[in-house]
This record gives C-alpha cells, sequence and structure tokens, in this order.
C-alpha cells in the first residue's frame, strides 16, 4: 500500500471508530469519510462493506480481549467472583460502542460475517475461563461456552439498548453465574 494510501487507510479508522463510539454502529459512513477528510469512494475502496471497516476497528480489540481473558483467570477470590469479574469485563468488551453487544453477539453465529473470527477470539477467551471453573469442578457439565457467550451478550444489549449502569447490569450478570454454577 502506498504511503498516502496508508494514511488514508488508518485515518478512515481511527475516524470511524470515534465516530461509532458516539453514534453507534448504523452511523452514516459518509460521516466518517467526511470527518476523515477523504471521499466516499476512498473508504469504499479500502473498506467494500461497512462490516470490513468493523473488522479493521476491531483488531486492537481483539488484543485486549485476550489481556483481558488473562486478567480475568488471575483474579483472587472464590470462583463465583472470578466468574462474575469476567462477566463484568466481557459486557466492557463488547459495549465500547452503541449498537455493539447485539451486532458481536448476533456475529458469533453468522459463518458469512465478517467480523466472525474476531468474535471468535472473545469465544475462545470466554472458553479459557469456563474450563478453568470446569477443571476446578464448580461449572454444570450442560454448560456451553456459545451459550454462556450469547446470555451475556443479551445481558449486554439490555444494558446497551436501555442505557443502563454497571451497578444495574451486575444483578443480572449474578443471575446467569449463578445459574451456570453448582
Amino acid at each position: 500500500m502506498r504511503a498516502d494510501a496508508r494514511r488514508n487507510y488508518d485515518r478512515i479508522v481511527e475516524v470511524a471508530r470515534e465516530v461509532f463510539r458516539e453514534q453507534g454502529y448504523d452511523a452514516s459512513l459518509d460521516e466518517v469519510a467526511k470527518r476523515a477528510g477523504v471521499g466516499p469512494g476512498t473508504l469504499y475502496r479500502h473498506f467494500p462493506k461497512r462490516e470490513n471497516l468493523l473488522d479493521a476497528i476491531m483488531q486492537s480489540w481483539v488484543d485486549r480481549v485476550t489481556e483481558t481473558a488473562d486478567k480475568a483467570l488471575a483474579h483472587e477470590g472464590t470462583d463465583r467472583d472470578l466468574l462474575l469479574n469476567w462477566f463484568e469485563q466481557y459486557v466492557g468488551l463488547i459495549s465500547q460502542h452503541k449498537g455493539a453487544p447485539a451486532k458481536l453477539t448476533s456475529a458469533m453465529g453468522d459463518p458469512d460475517s465478517p467480523i466472525r473470527t474476531k468474535c471468535q477470539v472473545l469465544a475462545e477467551a470466554n472458553d479459557r475461563v469456563l474450563e478453568r471453573l470446569r477443571q476446578d469442578g464448580v461449572l454444570r457439565e450442560d454448560v456451553e461456552p456459545i451459550q454462556v457467550c450469547r446470555l451475556v451478550g443479551g445481558v449486554a444489549t439490555i444494558a446497551d439498548s436501555s442505557e443502563l449502569d454497571a451497578a444495574a447490569v451486575r444483578p443480572m450478570l449474578e443471575v446467569v453465574a449463578d445459574g451456570l454454577l453448582r
């Protein structure tokens, strides 16, 4: 990629991150192009579909997911505390942009979604936490990691659409956690 094209690409991603944080994932791509100082043609040359732009934005997010799971696994306290801490972190990871919890949660089950591979990183991080609990013998045997992703993603989606704060979200996560533990 030429240097000017790389600058445009990076600028579009940076501006899109800001616009999506402000307005949600359904924000106007024309607005992104305008704020980035490029024409719509330049934006669409780099990102033919909205999902391609989301994928580029999510790359740094992927790195944070792995780091967050590592920290959750190092959390000291009861198994319930570990699970609740992870769930709160999970909600925070998928709630950075308006509309993100629903989009990310639904992409996990869509093999054609361009952001599916990024979502799989989150699912794998979730599986690591659940596997630890499984090894400790405290997780119900019938718990499937994708179900947990959807449950916690559902709580995050409700919180996002209702603009609930962390204090209102925690009791819902406690119900989920208590249902998963023996």
